[in-house]
């Protein structure tokens, strides 16, 4: 079953969840972990895509933008469509609401900032998660 983990970032700022989001994927990736990251359309697709190339200027995060377009497996694809491809392992939603697929995945992340409007979909997506009974898990970052 999925497992779910919710990270509650103490800033408010928006930008402070894409940080936070590229600092997550950096860690997951080493650890040897597939990683599919869902966002809203294609112009945030492009910003994370951008937000990867420039979190460590001495590293390197190999990923690439999924497009609706089959292609080989990307270990590291940012997407905005109904199709992760061949992705299962890890998926980090940035959206705004939770896809369809979700529950392919063995985990999901949801990031969290003090944002009026992302805490109330926040909070309406653990309620989703909850009454399915899929674990759930909270880190607060600071």
């Amino acid at each position: 079953m999925t497992r779910v983990d919710f990270y509650i970032l103490a800033d408010s700022a928006l930008e402070s969840r894409l940080s936070f989001a590229c600092r997550l994927i950096d860690k997951i990736w080493k650890r040897g972990h597939d990683i599919y990251i869902h966002v809203p359309d294609l112009i945030s697709a492009e910003l994370v895509d951008q937000l990867l190339w420039e979190e460590k200027p001495d590293s390197f995060i190999p990923h690439s933008i999924r497009h609706d377009q089959p292609k080989n497996h990307e270990q590291i694809e940012i997407g905005y469509g109904n199709d992760p491809g061949s992705h299962h392992d890890v998926m980090i939603n940035l959206g705004t609401d939770i896809p369809e697929f979700f529950s392919r995945f063995e985990r999901v992340a949801e990031i969290v900032c003090q944002e009026k409007g992302m805490l109330e979909t926040s909070r309406l997506n653990w309620k989703f998660y909850q009454s399915r009974g899929y674990p759930l898990e909270s880190h607060k970052i600071n």
